[in-house]
């Protein structure tokens, strides 16, 4: 048999259940840490409850992403999880998902593990939006399950650092009301309204325009010219002024090309 009649043959496997995200369908990917707990608390033991080294991390990761081929508008992080919105009109490979899927999740273990000097790997899925209220809905989500998680993990690790075991401290938690969360960590001397706010609501990445001196050589003079930058913010909103956050970000990008980054 003819390689190209081979070829033909055999591809059909590949590719017979390939689907594509429709038109008009806002993408979100949310790409998860696999086996976190275990690498960040037994094999290189980073701080409890959260270890700034091991942010920076994560958002050197997400930054990546932004600038691997696909054009990503918002890039959000918390904890071992990271959340890419795309530009409206993307089209990167037909908008097939499985491209999508591994490419970032290839893309996220590799660039973590160069960092981190050793393995660690990231599964990935896909959301597929129909209309921008989801979408800021989707992010919402992630912003309000980082807050409920930092109150968690405080007051878990505060217990154990008063000497309580694993299921011990896991128990006393278990049924505790916000307000009663908020009042264990009080009665240690913390007061989580000052927690830092990535801590608690997590850190989002997006383009700004900003002004960075050039060279015209025509002119042989220095020129101040447009360039996009990429932001990380630490001081996220929340609750409804993070809707609108959202909101306005994707309002920003509708009706433009996604032009692939340079």
């Amino acid at each position: 048999m003819k390689f190209d009649d081979l070829d033909v043959k055999m591809r059909v496997y590949e590719t017979s259940q390939d689907r594509c995200v429709l038109p008009d369908m806002y993408i979100v990917a949310r790409i998860d840490g696999r086996g976190f707990t275990r690498l960040t608390k037994e094999v290189h033991k980073f701080e409890a409850p959260f270890d700034e080294k091991f942010r920076d991390l994560m958002v050197e990761t997400v930054r990546h992403l932004m600038n691997c081929g696909f054009n990503i508008i918002y890039g959000y992080t918390e904890s071992d999880e990271i959340s890419l919105l795309f530009h409206p009109n993307e089209n990167a490979f037909g908008r097939k998902t499985r491209k999508y899927i591994s490419i970032l999740a290839g893309e996220a273990s590799a660039k973590f593990s160069a960092l981190l000097g050793s393995v660690g790997a990231f599964d990935c899925r896909l959301s597929e939006l129909p209309n921008k209220n989801l979408v800021s809905d989707y992010f919402r989500w992630r912003n309000e399950d980082a807050h409920r998680n930092a109150l968690n993990a405080h007051c878990y690790w505060r217990l154990r650092q008063d000497n309580l075991n694993v299921r011990e401290a896991t128990s006393k938690i278990e049924g505790m009301s916000v307000a009663e969360k908020n009042e264990l960590l009080f009665q240690y001397g913390i007061n989580f309204n000052n927690v830092p706010t990535w801590q608690k609501r997590g850190i989002g990445n997006y383009w700004k325009e900003a002004k960075k001196e050039g060279f015209n050589p025509k002119s042989n003079e220095p020129v101040l010219v447009n360039r996009r930058i990429l932001h990380t913010d630490f001081e996220l909103p929340m609750r409804a002024d993070y809707n609108k956050f959202i909101h306005d970000l994707i309002s920003r990008y509708e009706g433009s090309v996604a032009l692939p980054l340079l």
